[in-house]
């Protein structure tokens, strides 16, 4: 269960982050892509920040995490000027992609179809827990 001060950083953490990859992205060139911060959990200690992000459309996406992950000490060093008032110390942060919206259209898709998940689960890829 997470503490109210957890919370309070995740949300702080979640909203200037997204502005920074949004502004990153489209200062970069890249118009047309969405990327949302869905879910920021930190941990007890306040170390480390799990980031999970969404990217639509969903075909750059590996690529963009990968350009992420590699300018992560960029991301930051601009969330920690943002964020200077209300934090000491920004966690170290770790991305991860958000699959659920994937997840949740091929559910949709699998139940308009002819092919009824329900009465066949190995259709369905069997979701990654990270």
């Amino acid at each position: 269960m997470e503490s109210n001060r957890q919370k309070k950083i995740a949300g702080v953490i979640q909203r200037d982050l997204a502005d920074i990859l949004q502004r990153a992205a489209t200062d970069g060139g890249l118009q047309g892509i969405l990327i949302s911060v869905t879910k920021v959990a930190v941990t007890v200690d306040l170390s480390v920040a799990k980031i999970y992000l969404s990217i639509f459309p969903n075909a750059k996406s590996g690529e963009l995490l990968a350009g992420i992950k590699k300018n992560q000490s960029q991301i930051k060093h601009e969330l920690a000027k943002r964020t200077r008032n209300q934090l000491r110390r920004v966690p170290e942060l770790d991305f991860f992609m958000d699959d659920s919206l994937e997840y949740i259209d091929k559910i949709e898709k699998s139940l308009k179809g002819r092919e009824n998940p329900i009465q066949n689960p190995d259709m369905l890829d069997k979701r990654k827990k990270s």
